[in-house]
């Protein structure tokens, strides 16, 4: 079921560092269906370019990425195919 703000899934990998992040990334895409969103947030500074590398790679559509004062939250769109 779809949370209000549109987003499909949520990753919370605070506290984890490479390459958690992006293995819990690819993990929940295998299980979501084309066209969903799944937001990640992340404290790994490494993940502020792992992760547009990884949808790069992948084909998925980075919506956007930012950084506050210390954790990272980016959302990505699965395409729909």
């Amino acid at each position: 079921m779809p949370v209000p703000d549109g987003i499909d899934h949520t990753i919370d990998a605070v506290g984890l560092y490479c390459p958690e992040p992006i293995l819990k990334l690819a993990e929940r895409f295998k299980t979501m269906q084309p066209g969903q969103t799944l937001k990640i947030l992340a404290d790994d500074p490494g993940s502020l370019e792992d992760i547009p590398a990884w949808c790069r790679r992948t084909g998925n559509q980075l919506v956007s990425i930012e950084q506050t004062t210390s954790v990272i939250c980016a959302i990505i769109r699965k395409p729909k195919q």
